[in-house]
């Protein structure tokens, strides 16, 4: 006998099915409201404590002269075009006078860099004797300069 219906809406006489004859549809529905209103009073205590947590402590630093973060670095261009001529800061030289200016360099800035610029044609032999006058010199910061590959052209 029944008197009534059971949580899934079937009779308790009959067994059937949720969606039977005369059953109710269970609810299917997700109620998001409360989901909404947790999420926006969390977004209002967030929007509130965000400054506050950002404010950064009040210092007094001391000055320097040292490290000075507008410093450019320095540096050197030394070329090398096919012929084996040589070139410093584009004014041809020979390898005595490269050795003197490149002296002269370290004497202004240990950490001058050399920027070596050389044909591809240039003998491997050559750059090593380049780069032994720089060594020589006092500049251990030498950089290989070349440029970059043109990107190949798509067909349209």
């Amino acid at each position: 006998m029944a008197f009534g219906r059971t949580s899934l809406g079937s009779s308790a006489a009959g067994g059937g099915r949720a969606t039977g004859a005369g059953g109710q549809r269970p609810l299917s529905d997700i109620n998001v409201t409360p989901l909404v209103d947790v999420m926006l009073v969390l977004l209002v205590i967030f929007i509130i404590t965000a400054p506050l947590m950002a404010s950064s402590i009040k210092l007094d630093l001391p000055q320097t002269d040292a490290g000075q973060p507008n410093d450019t670095p320095k540096f050197v261009s030394v070329s090398v075009d096919a012929a084996g001529k040589t070139f410093f800061n584009d004014q041809p030289v020979t390898d005595e006078e490269l050795a003197a200016r490149l002296q002269k360099a370290a004497a202004d800035s240990k950490d001058t860099e050399v920027q070596l610029r050389a044909d591809q044609t240039v003998p491997y032999g050559k750059l090593v004797a380049l780069m032994g006058i720089a060594n020589k010199a006092g500049l251990n910061r030498i950089g290989f300069v070349t440029e970059a590959k043109a990107a190949p052209e798509t067909p349209r």
